[in-house]
C-alpha cells in the first residue's frame, strides 16, 4: 500500500496550485471551468487560515513517499452543524494509478473522522468516470443521488452522482 501525507499548503506550492488550479483537463470534474491568476492564488495562501471551522474549507497538499507532492485534496462545503463535507481530490497525471487516491482517500477519512469529528464525506463525481466511481465505492461510499445535467465540461452538461460514506 503507499503511503502518502496530507500536509497544509505553503507559499512554495503557488505554482502547484497554479498548474492544477489551471489544468483545463479536470475543470469538467471540479467547480470552476476558469483559470485562476497567480496573484488569486497568492492572496489564497496568504490569507487562508487553514482552519475548516473558519473558512468552511481546507486544501491540503497530498506528498508521497519520496516527499514530493503528488496531488491537491480540497476539503469544501463543510457545514459543522450536521458535520458534513465534500471531498476533491486531485492527483497528478504521473502519480496516478498507483494506489495514491485510495491512499490519499484513506488519511482524509481518518484527518476528518479523528479531528473534526465529521459524520460524513461526500463526493459528487461524473456519472462517466467509472474509475472514480469504483475506487470510491471501495473506499465504502455509497452511492445516492444521480444530478442531471449537474456538470458542464465546456461544450455539454453531464450527469453526476453523490457518494457518501458515513462514519
Amino acid at each position: 500500500m503507499n503511503k502518502v501525507t496530507l500536509r497544509a499548503l505553503e507559499p512554495e506550492d503557488l505554482d502547484e496550485l497554479y498548474a492544477i488550479e489551471n489544468d483545463e483537463t479536470i475543470w469538467n470534474v471540479g467547480q470552476t471551468n476558469v483559470p485562476y491568476s497567480r496573484y488569486a492564488l497568492h492572496d489564497y495562501l496568504a490569507h487562508a487560515s487553514a482552519d475548516i471551522f473558519v473558512d468552511r474549507q481546507v486544501r491540503m497538499m497530498i506528498v508521497g513517499e519520496e516527499g514530493e507532492s503528488i496531488g491537491l485534496v480540497d476539503i469544501m462545503n463543510f457545514d459543522p452543524q450536521h458535520r458534513r463535507a465534500e471531498l476533491g481530490i486531485v492527483i497528478k497525471q504521473p502519480f496516478r494509478h498507483q494506489g495514491n487516491g485510495r491512499a490519499a482517500i484513506e488519511a482524509v477519512m481518518s484527518y476528518a473522522e479523528r479531528h473534526w469529528h465529521l459524520n460524513q464525506l461526500y463526493v459528487v463525481i461524473d456519472k462517466e468516470n467509472k474509475p472514480s466511481i469504483s475506487l470510491f465505492d471501495q473506499m465504502g461510499f455509497e452511492k445516492g443521488t444521480s444530478l442531471k445535467s449537474w456538470l458542464f465540461d465546456g461544450h455539454n452538461y453531464r450527469d453526476a452522482i453523490v457518494m457518501q460514506k458515513i462514519f
